[in-house]
């Protein structure tokens, strides 16, 4: 069994497998659309992760485990509670294209998606709105700040000749965001 990851699965995976692959999905495009009040933040400041959204011409860049024998049941035991139970993500079998130039076809892969119809969906908004979100964010996994810096560098070492406006223009806001809360919390120790 092959599973896909492209948002915190690319770095943490969190179970046992064979192998992995960098590669992308067809159809979809990443978007930072999920709350999260476990991982990456808390019921009074929901957290912002990422999500897949149907785009005919769009393609989404991660990473694809391969688990075999006891590996599949462990793994999909474990990543039903973090994915479907706290996170509210579906699962879906999605075609995955490794990025190795010897790889002739795709490989059928399990993803999780979390749709508009879970609780903890929380759609579009502004790349700033997005970022100042992320900022204040926190949870059991650490800090939403961290979640989105491991993604932008994951896109950035791995497959540096792909392109995710959104994730970059929040990476982007956020750091234009960053120097402003610095400057006013040394304001504020002054005084």
């Amino acid at each position: 069994v092959w599973i896909f990851g492209y948002g915190s699965l690319v770095w943490r995976p969190g179970f046992e497998f064979t192998s992995r692959k960098v590669g992308f999905i067809r159809g979809y495009s990443r978007r930072f659309w999920q709350g999260d009040t476990f991982h990456r933040g808390s019921e009074k400041m929901p957290g912002r992760v990422v999500t897949l959204l149907e785009d005919c011409g769009a393609c989404t860049w991660g990473v694809a485990y391969e688990v075999r024998g006891e590996q599949i049941a462990a793994s999909l035991e474990y990543l039903n509670v973090r994915e479907a139970v706290l996170g509210g993500y579906d699962t879906k079998l999605v075609k995955f294209y490794p990025q190795e130039k010897d790889a002739k076809e795709p490989i059928l892969a399990l993803v999780y998606i979390a749709t508009p119809q879970n609780p903890s969906y929380l759609g579009p908004a502004s790349e700033e709105d997005i970022a100042a979100q992320i900022i204040v964010s926190s949870g059991c996994a650490g800090h939403n700040i961290e979640y989105l810096l491991r993604l932008a560098d994951f896109m950035r070492y791995f497959c540096p000749q792909a392109e995710d406006k959104h994730l970059f223009s929040i990476e982007e806001a956020l750091i234009s965001i960053l120097p402003c809360l610095y400057y006013t919390e040394e304001s504020l120790e002054e005084t």
